[in-house]
């Protein structure tokens, strides 16, 4: 049963040597959302790739790291002291036979080890719960300003640190993306909301920066006070995408280490699919072919942090479908389709492909199609097209202002993102209702303009494998 506790009353043992103390659900959520990742050393990844992944340095196979793994799941979550962790990690290595770990030989070196495993992991998720507590709407609009908390129990406290200690910035002040605590190994500093009568007017301190020079040579400019690798506010990159961060971690790992890591995140994360974002009638001609257009969408490609809305059927006579938003807000409303429809199946997919155009890329409420710089490519294969030629001869030869405004409607960057995302579904899924469909609208003979708002398959081939790359680049392509 999820904990429900005041932002004002989370708490950890600020010491680290005895029992954690009230976890929290945003904390434990955020350690479970993590996926275990091999590595040889501490820095094989930095800052916010923390956000997605559990480390042990030198904990290479799958199995060693998932059962340290779900010792430090039970320490957050059940508030275990480090004496208990530690008498799991002597079973873990026992059992796996685990040797050359970094402070093994002595029990002063294994006691530093597991307090920093501890620690690190237990200090690091409670951050990331913090930074998602602290970021709740409500919250912000009662508290917009955090106040930075030295903690005074440490026995060798970081003068910067100290000098921080009740300094008072608005809550998306830049300073809280590099010094949001922990700043360093052992740091034990926090954040609190405030309130605007404690914001005195006062700029974040500026106190400099210092070189790093990593073991690979490279060179890191940090900020003082903050340790290397410790400049990200944990927990605020949770967001991310998960199949990038996954296939750049996996391109730095030996392959069979690789191949291995992937299959255990195959097995343990799914991407949500666009039908988990689309609520659909009970029964019905709407619910038919929703159903066969969102299952060839999900057989292409996946997708992330898509709000969900309704599909719902509609007897207007005005439009096949329709993708509805609010105005000014940006807020997606609904997608309709209607009973007149005579191509139901592209016709869903066209609406879909509005609707994440809209808010599946870039800034929600938005269509990227526009400006994006992801879809630059996809512009260029768009502009080039025999089709979008044939629209353009159209509007110079339109000779009525209702062609006109049709045809102009059907060149907009976002219509024809709809159209060649619905074409390129139909394609890449091979749905034989929906490759006929977009063939009936390229061969009409007795409206050009309409056949024009859809592509040969030769003429699409170009636009098709820029659709590929969006996605792709994503991490969403099947």
């Amino acid at each position: 049963m999820p904990l429900k506790l005041s932002p004002t009353q989370v708490a950890f043992n600020a010491r680290g040597d005895g029992k954690f103390n009230q976890p929290f659900q945003e904390q434990v959520d955020f350690f479970r959302q993590k996926l275990n990742l091999p590595t040889e050393r501490f820095d094989d990844i930095l800052k916010d790739a923390h956000d997605r992944a559990f480390v042990v340095a030198g904990a290479m196979k799958a199995d060693l790291l998932n059962d340290l793994r779900l010792a430090v799941d039970r320490s957050i979550a059940e508030g275990k002291s480090i004496q208990w962790f530690r008498n799991e990690f002597d079973n873990i290595v026992a059992k796996h036979g685990w040797t050359g770990w970094t402070g093994e030989g002595t029990q002063a070196g294994r006691d530093w080890r597991t307090r920093v495993i501890y620690r690190t992991n237990l200090s690091t998720s409670y951050a990331a719960g913090r930074w998602a507590q602290l970021n709740d709407p409500a919250l912000l609009k009662l508290r917009p300003y955090w106040k930075y908390v030295h903690n005074d129990t440490v026995l060798h406290p970081r003068p910067l640190h100290q000098s921080w200690s009740g300094m008072v910035l608005k809550h998306d002040d830049p300073f809280w993306q590099t010094h949001f605590p922990p700043n360093g190994w052992g740091c034990r500093c926090r954040v609190t909301a405030v309130s605007a009568r404690e914001y005195k007017g006062l700029p974040p301190p500026d106190d400099g920066t210092y070189i790093y020079k990593s073991r690979d040579g490279i060179e890191h400019v940090l900020p003082k006070g903050i340790d290397y690798g410790w400049d990200y506010a944990p927990g605020a990159s949770i967001k991310g995408n998960l199949r990038t961060f996954v296939e750049t971690k996996a391109a730095t790992l030996p392959a069979p280490i690789a191949e291995t890591f992937k299959q255990d995140v195959a097995k343990a994360v799914k991407l949500p699919a666009v039908s988990d974002s689309l609520t659909l009638p009970k029964s019905g001609f709407a619910k038919a072919a929703a159903s066969q257009a969102l299952k060839a969408i999900d057989a292409v490609h996946a997708i992330e942090n898509l709000p969900t809305i309704p599909l719902k059927s509609s007897t207007s006579a005005k439009f096949q479908g329709v993708y509805m938003h609010a105005t000014f807000s940006g807020r997606p409303i609904e997608i309709a389709l209607s009973k007149s429809s005579v191509n139901p199946e592209l016709t869903v997919a066209h609406e879909v492909g509005h609707f994440i155009d809209h808010h599946g890329f870039g800034v929600p409420g938005t269509f990227s199609s526009e400006a994006d710089p992801l879809f630059e490519a996809w512009r260029n294969a768009i502009a080039g097209s025999n089709a979008t030629a044939e629209l353009k001869k159209q509007l110079a030869d339109a000779t009525d202002r209702w062609s006109e405004k049709r045809v102009r409607y059907y060149l907009k960057p976002l219509e024809q993102w709809a159209r060649s995302y619905a074409q390129w579904v139909a394609l890449r899924s091979q749905n034989a209702a929906m490759l006929d469909q977009v063939k009936a609208i390229a061969t009409n003979a007795k409206n050009p303009v309409y056949a024009a708002s859809q592509w040969s398959d030769a003429d699409f081939e170009p636009i098709a494998n820029a659709i590929d790359d969006i996605f792709r680049a994503k991490g969403w392509l099947k």
